[in-house]
């Protein structure tokens, strides 16, 4: 396959290793390549968008592309803006993976200039049925849901949370109440997953009163 630009990909902190395996294979760059710059984000701002744009406009080394392999859980809108022009117009050959729990957060600007790629290799959704099941959460009692989400958030950051896996699961729960008729009850719901969701990366944010919102505020499907 030919890859031209910048690309969006669905995932967790475990696809960027799928995604550099397929581009060994696909010998579009090695792993020990110079000309590689990977890295798994905690959340992603303006700092670290400047920091990208600048190491973007840095020729090959080795090859004829640059290329970066990025897991980001959250992107903010000014970020978002920053990098606009830079994945639009790729300089120096450089090629853009951009690993996504909940693509659908990002602004429609970014998306427009990004092209999606699917990994054969789904790792953050059979991770994330390992965690734990979204119709069993659905069909819980609270106290159960609480049981269910401890896994979740029992790790802190420094003893490698995978703050991907929190996301993807968020984003299935979003998925399946998007299918069903909205309530008072329900729409209550969805604002907690939303909330959830929004404030997981956040630094300092306490993960866990925000799932048991979710756990309390979600209704039963």
């Amino acid at each position: 396959m030919q890859y031209v630009g910048a690309y969006l990909i669905r995932g967790s902190t475990e696809s960027l290793e799928t995604l550099l395996d397929k581009l060994e294979k696909e010998k579009v760059i090695a792993r020990n390549s110079p000309d590689l710059f990977r890295k798994s984000y905690r959340a992603f701002g303006v700092e670290e968008a400047e920091d990208l744009r600048s190491r973007a406009r840095s020729k090959p080394i080795s090859g004829a592309h640059r290329v970066f392999a990025l897991f980001v859980p959250s992107m903010t809108t000014e970020a978002q803006n920053a990098l606009l022009k830079t994945l639009e117009e790729p300089s120096a050959g450089a090629l853009f993976f951009l690993i996504v729990p909940s693509p659908e957060t990002l602004l429609p600007t970014i998306r427009s200039r990004v092209q999606t790629l699917n990994l054969e290799t789904d790792t953050s959704r059979r991770r994330l049925d390992m965690v734990v099941d979204t119709d069993d959460f659905l069909a819980a009692s609270a106290e159960k849901r609480l049981t269910l989400l401890k896994p979740l958030y029992e790790h802190d950051e420094d003893e490698g949370r995978d703050i991907g896996v929190v996301l993807a699961f968020l984003q299935s729960l979003e998925e399946r109440f998007a299918k069903e008729k909205m309530t008072p009850e329900r729409d209550a719901g969805v604002h907690a997953i939303y909330r959830a969701r929004k404030y997981a990366t956040d630094k300092g944010s306490l993960l866990k009163a925000l799932l048991e919102q979710v756990a309390l505020l979600a209704s039963k499907l």
